[in-house]
């Protein structure tokens, strides 16, 4: 189990970005997807770096002897988890070998090499052998995991007396346009919202050992015998006009949605992409003057008691 589940919108069902993995089919090319998810993080990084600052008003920062970032991808929040930590071990855990590879490479850039390593797993058969730890950061992962009130009970069972659960779950979508664009019929983001939670509900539904239900994580903890420690909501607000890495977020989300959801978008909302998605239209994504970059991610957190 990854962070991002490729084709997967960045959405509040999935970031740092949104978790990924790969139930069945193919397996992804995460050499090839890497760098966007990279650059995904990277312009999300300062409301990670806030929400690792907030974690640290739970428990004391210098007591954080080792924190495991489940789904880490390449690695982004690790290297934000360790800073914030800096008596802690971090340890990246991920299903795709590639992945971890990047984590280290960020971690040395960062001179973070000593204090960051990595775990090959895959979840949920695999959470058992991830060790103890003081803090278990949990990013737009956990949905990827069929039964998740059983694998926060292991996870629980990993933590340390006092140590903290945080999920990454929940928000509100990505925007980077505005209702009305010029293009086919306003609310074009709202819609493809609307199919992509259909798709989503199926690959939920589709996971081993499924589990229906609902999105209520504080309820979900607490099942797991962990007590509330408080939830917060991070913005990431990039305002038009976008800068030449919102441009080229925005072209690979639009890119992404089109592949993954294909025959589910309406006809008039797939020629409204495809002309987004042209460099030679006047109102594609590659010119537009309205381009912005709006996200909500929520964090949830419980202690051990």
């Amino acid at each position: 189990m990854n962070r991002h589940h490729a084709p997967h919108q960045d959405h509040p069902h999935g970031a740092h970005g949104e978790g990924h993995g790969h139930q069945g089919g193919a397996r992804p090319d995460w050499n090839r997807i890497a760098p966007f998810l990279e650059r995904q993080a990277e312009v999300a990084s300062p409301a990670y770096a806030d929400a690792a600052a907030w974690l640290g008003t739970l428990v004391p920062a210098q007591a954080v002897r080792r924190v495991l970032d489940v789904g880490s991808g390449p690695g982004v929040v690790t290297a934000l988890l360790a800073e914030a930590f800096p008596a802690a071990e971090a340890v990246a855990v991920d299903g795709a070998p590639e992945l971890l590879e990047r984590a280290l490479e960020r971690a040395g850039s960062r001179g973070l090499g000593a204090r960051v390593s990595t775990l090959h797993a895959e979840l949920p058969g695999d959470i058992g052998s991830l060790g103890r730890a003081d803090i278990i950061w949990a990013g737009n992962s956990l949905h990827h995991l069929g039964d998740q009130s059983a694998a926060l009970a292991e996870f629980a069972g990993l933590l340390e007396p006092g140590g903290l659960m945080v999920l990454v779950e929940g928000g509100l979508p990505t925007r980077y346009l505005p209702r009305h664009i010029g293009i086919g019929r306003p609310g074009l983001e709202a819609r493809l919202d609307a199919v992509h939670t259909d798709r989503f509900g199926e690959m939920r539904a589709d996971l081993s050992g499924s589990e229906d239900e609902p999105d209520d994580w504080r309820a979900l903890l607490a099942a797991a015998g962990l007590t509330p420690a408080g939830t917060r909501t991070f913005l990431t607000d990039l305002p038009a006009p976008a800068s030449p890495l919102v441009r080229e977020l925005a072209v690979a989300h639009y890119e992404r949605l089109r592949e993954g959801l294909g025959a589910r978008i309406d006809p008039d909302d797939k020629a409204t992409l495809d002309r987004l998605l042209d460099p030679d239209d006047a109102l594609s994504l590659y010119h537009r003057t309205d381009l912005f970059h709006l996200a909500a991610r929520t964090v949830h957190t419980a202690r051990k008691g």
